[in-house]
């Protein structure tokens, strides 16, 4: 490209267009710019034809006479004026010289007092206008617009009639004909880019909500997935135990396995009844509207820690609840979150070393809440009174033994533990879990919260008076 040209257009990409006309060509394999080009080239071609043949059928009639060898002339120089439009997205400013020149060529065999122009000139400033910048542009086709004005004024001073009305009218023409399509073509530019840039915001846009539908449904699965888990892990793993231990007491022991068989669909209930609190909790609706099920109520927190330590020692296990600091109030999610890291550790304690002590240590500190769950070495079995339990309790740990010895499916190892750190993230807590120094295991949470006088409940449990409004809510 010449460095007085403008910026090329692709001569094998597809021109980019809508309509019916653009749809047509596409299916007849005319795709690309300079086939395109060629195709509007040649029906100029056909129409400057048909009106030249038209002009010479009545410049008789007319009064005009052209000169020996000028009508020829003047035919080749208007039908030559198509040509360079084959090239005329590729090289517009050529295209427009080329143009011109023709056209002073033609201003030049044409007699003096016919008027000579062409659609090529409006169509190469038009496509001026739409490629280059409005300044350059511009400057590009006022300069060519004085060209043929020149030509009619020597034509006329040749001819020796009045150059004036002849140049002015080359002139006014030009201006009309070049300027104003020039003008157009950079509007229908300015309109073509905003069409592209609304395009590319809303594809940009389109890939934003796409990236986070994707965001949603995987923190959706992630969410579902953990309350499923610490559901699931909880209850069943408690089922599992007792089941163990009714096994072993059904013949030796039919009362005890009676008592341990209505424990087993006590449990039961209250699983399916915590599985409808995670559809409801999945179900959720709008802000403000009322639920419409009891089920739609909040997942429990640390108000249901007794329940919690009672239902692990209602299977046999050893667990003991201490708490230190007086109780403040959490928010909804870190409330849940604490209430299910107690549960999973509970159901792992219970898993993976049966008949160990357990202890649960809930601590509220002045600028943190901490929950610590620790479990020891198993304890041994005791001897003398109490020999039932003591069976029942060791069928239990066989049981609970026998079923941690089975391997689970592969891949599926840990899952409560990266719930426990989701939840954890989720509320801007840190979690610690790992092997504890007397040889068990230790997860300890403990998430930062504001010092808030007004939100402190007394060791009792019940909540000092504060004013209206000065409940201080901690933000995981």
């Amino acid at each position: 490209m010449s460095p007085t040209d403008g910026p090329a257009v692709s001569t094998d990409a597809p021109v980019p267009g809508a309509g019916r006309l653009s749809a047509l060509l596409g299916r007849l394999g005319v795709t690309g710019v300079l086939a395109r080009d060629g195709l509007l080239a040649a029906a100029v071609l056909l129409m400057t034809g048909a009106l030249l043949a038209g002009l010479f059928a009545v410049a008789d009639g007319e009064g005009l006479t052209f000169g020996p060898g000028r009508g020829t002339v003047l035919a080749v120089a208007l039908c030559a004026q198509a040509l360079p439009l084959v090239v005329r997205r590729v090289r517009p400013v050529l295209t427009l010289a080329l143009v011109t020149a023709c056209q002073v060529v033609a201003v030049l065999a044409a007699p003096p007092d016919l008027s000579v122009g062409g659609l090529p000139q409006v169509i190469a400033a038009y496509t001026v206008g739409t490629l280059l910048a409005a300044p350059r542009a511009l400057a590009v086709t006022a300069a060519a617009v004085p060209l043929p004005a020149l030509a009619g004024l020597v034509a006329a001073l040749a001819a020796g009639t009045t150059p004036f009305p002849l140049a002015g009218s080359y002139l006014l023409s030009g201006l009309v004909a070049s300027v104003g399509s020039c003008l157009v073509g950079g509007a229908v530019a300015t309109r073509r880019g905003y069409l592209e840039l609304l395009r590319t915001r809303a594809a940009e846009l389109e890939r934003t909500q796409e990236a986070t539908t994707r965001a949603a449904i995987v923190a959706e699965r992630s969410r579902m997935a953990r309350e499923l888990h610490d559901v699931a892990a909880h209850h069943l793993s408690g089922l599992v135990v007792q089941a163990a231990a009714v096994e072993r007491q059904i013949d030796s022991d039919p009362v005890t396995a009676k008592a341990g068989t209505a424990w087993i669909r006590a449990q039961g209930k209250e699983t399916l009844e915590s599985l409808r609190l995670v559809v409801g909790v999945l179900r959720e609706r709008p802000d403000g509207e009322a639920p419409g099920d009891a089920h739609d109520a909040p997942p429990p927190g640390l108000g249901a820690l007794e329940g919690l330590v009672g239902t692990a020692r209602a299977l046999g296990d050893t667990v003991d609840l201490v708490r230190e600091g007086a109780p403040r109030a959490l928010a909804p999610i870190a409330d849940a979150a604490f209430y299910r890291v107690a549960q999973e550790s509970l159901s792992n304690a219970r898993q993976h070393a049966p008949g160990a002590p357990v202890r649960v240590a809930l601590r509220y500190r002045e600028r943190e809440v901490a929950l610590e769950v620790r479990n020891g070495r198993p304890a041994g079995r005791r001897g003398g009174a109490g020999g039932v339990r003591d069976g029942v309790a060791a069928a239990r740990v066989a049981g609970a033994r026998a079923a941690a010895a089975r391997p689970g499916p592969a891949g599926r190892q840990g899952l409560g533990l990266i719930g426990m750190r989701e939840r954890a993230q989720l509320v801007g807590a840190t979690l610690d879990a790992g092997p504890a120094p007397d040889g068990g295991w230790r997860v300890l949470l403990a998430l930062p919260v504001h010092h808030d006088p007004a939100g402190v409940r007394p060791a009792g449990g019940t909540r000092t008076a504060a004013p209206e409004g000065a409940r201080g809510e901690e933000q995981g």
